[in-house]
């Protein structure tokens, strides 16, 4: 009967279930159409469910279309460009790696080099890769067991590289703030444009960004006779971003 399908379907809907769901008598393998489950579920927000249900489903079997990750929030699907680096997002302007689960994109530093997570709250440090605490089995990103083993790095050279990489990460966001505030001041009657100080702060975060993740870079690469070159440039970006 249709009150039983509708509560059948609702249900599903509900759990996130709808996508692969069947009739159901056991028997029967047939699926519900999208116009079936339209014309026996009557409530708006059901119906919004399921139709976002079947756009999540769509984009997750879709190996060139991806969700924007920005931690903030955002609905927006990117098309993957084949090239490992994500454009902006056209609706928040974040750049996620299409390449790995980390959250954003982290150019210069590899998507192996990304393993090595810290929580934030508690400082454990774990895996990205198998989840598993990265001490003691995880010296160095090389030591998972879902890469080729290495030598461990030395402890005082990681500690160094990771203090600059988070103060790097925490100056960023001290440039987010400042551009929160001076949009703030700049939408106030009677103050006359500040847009420069706004792109001053824009190209603060990006340089950031690229000196948090140079630091990555720098830790693990192991050419020293290119290295030399990439120290120099790191430390003239820092210079410059300092005086900014």
């Amino acid at each position: 009967s249709q009150p039983c399908w509708s509560e059948y379907l609702t249900t599903r809907i509900e759990q996130n279930m709808v996508v692969n769901c069947t009739c159901p008598i056991s028997e029967c393998r047939a699926q519900p159409t999208k116009a079936f489950i339209c014309s026996i579920v009557s409530s708006e927000e059901i119906i919004a469910k399921y139709e976002k249900a079947l756009l999540r489903g769509y984009v997750e079997c879709c190996s060139n279309l991806t969700w924007c990750t920005n931690p903030q929030g955002c609905d927006q699907i990117l098309l993957k460009d084949g090239l490992g680096y994500g454009a902006a997002c056209s609706k928040c302007s974040w750049i996620s790696c299409f390449n790995c689960n980390f959250p954003e994109a982290h150019y210069p530093a590899s998507c192996s080099h990304m393993s090595h997570m810290t929580c934030a709250k508690c400082n454990h440090g774990f895996c990205w890769r198998c989840l598993k605490p990265w001490r003691p089995t995880h010296k160095d990103y090389y030591n998972c067991s879902a890469m080729v083993s290495k030598a461990a790095w030395q402890e005082k050279r990681f500690q160094d590289y990771n203090e600059r990489c988070t103060f790097h990460h925490h100056a960023r966001e001290f440039a987010m703030s400042l551009r929160n505030r001076v949009s703030s001041i700049g939408a106030m009657p009677k103050i006359r444009t500040l847009t420069f100080v706004l792109d001053a702060c824009k190209v603060l975060e990006q340089a950031r960004k690229v000196l948090a993740y140079s630091c990555v870079y720098s830790y693990y690469n192991q050419d020293t006779e290119s290295m030399d070159i990439v120290e120099q440039q790191t430390e003239s970006l820092e210079l410059h971003t300092n005086a900014l």
